[in-house]
Parts: structure tokens; C-alpha cells; sequence
């Protein structure tokens, strides 16, 4: 048996807000280590910058995210990557699951949509970026994805389920 298999990485694009936010951050920190030296504060001004430190920690590392698609065989995983190091997987679906895949926009792809669909969006939100809408339905559960495929992993989808995939608008 042939085994299929492609991966393919997808950086955000980070929210406007998100430099805001690390600018804050910086700031906050600045003054809880003024407040930590502070006599003052004493021992309480030490925990405010460790909590500062943290929660600075944590912006920074989940303001960059990336989507790693892993086509292998028969199933798709599409994983959320944090910060370059924290990997969680976020949709997985076998091509059983899977009802269409087509250029998001085309009446392929709206025509399998529902109302009340859960929609899940792996993409980079760059404008002007090819994405593709993925319908899958797990039991009940109808599921609207839509992600940014590269071209061989297209191509290994098609090879297994040709009629699923529309590559063509």
C-alpha cells in the first residue's frame, strides 16, 4: 500500500492589539522590579514581579502561533504551535469524516455549509491568502474548517479521495 504523507507550517498573522499588550507588559514589569527594591512593599513587591514576569512569559510565548497540517495516509492533524515550542493538537479527521474540500468561497464549499456549523480557522489571516474551507462531520457534529494547504498536500488528498477534493474554482 502506498503510503501518502505531507506536512506544511503556517505562521499567524499576530493581532494588532498583540504589540500593544507586550509594550504593557514591559512596562508592568518595569515597575513591579521598582516595587520589588522598594522597602515599602518588602516581600509583597517581590511576588507582584513574579506574577508580572509570568504573565509577561506567557503573552510573549502565546502571541506567536503556527499551524503545522500533517496529511498522513488517510488522516489529517492540524496542530497549534506556541511560541515555536509548545505544540497542542487542535482538529484531527480521517478522509471518511471528510465531505469537501474546496477554495473557501466556491459554491462547492457553500454548498455543504450549515447553519449552527462549529467553524474552526487554521489559517494565517493574511489578506490575499489562498484558504481552503474544509467540511468534515463527526457523528452529528458538522465542523467548518478552513486552512492554507500547499500544493502537495492537495495533491495527496486528491490522490485519496478524489472526489472530495476540488482544487479548481
Amino acid at each position: 500500500m502506498n503510503e501518502m504523507y505531507a506536512e506544511w507550517l503556517v505562521k499567524r498573522k499576530a493581532p494588532a492589539y498583540t504589540m500593544v499588550l507586550k509594550i504593557v507588559m514591559g512596562i508592568l514589569c518595569v515597575i513591579a522590579f521598582f516595587l520589588s527594591i522598594s522597602p515599602v512593599f518588602g516581600i509583597f513587591g517581590v511576588i507582584i514581579l513574579f506574577a508580572a514576569g509570568g504573565a509577561t512569559y506567557l503573552v510573549f510565548r502565546n502571541s506567536e502561533v503556527e499551524f503545522e497540517y500533517l496529511y498522513v495516509t488517510n488522516s489529517l492533524s492540524i496542530d497549534r504551535i506556541y511560541g515555536k515550542s509548545k505544540r497542542k493538537k487542535a482538529w484531527e479527521a480521517s478522509m471518511e469524516e471528510i465531505q469537501i474540500v474546496a477554495p473557501t468561497g466556491s459554491t462547492e464549499a457553500r454548498d455543504h455549509e450549515t447553519n449552527g456549523m462549529k467553524v474552526l480557522d487554521f489559517s494565517s489571516q493574511l489578506p490575499g491568502a489562498k484558504t481552503y474551507t474544509m467540511i468534515s462531520q463527526s457523528g452529528s457534529e458538522r465542523t467548518k474548517v478552513i486552512f492554507e494547504p500547499n500544493e502537495k498536500l492537495l495533491h495527496c488528498m486528491k490522490m485519496t479521495a478524489p472526489r472530495k477534493v476540488i482544487t479548481q474554482i
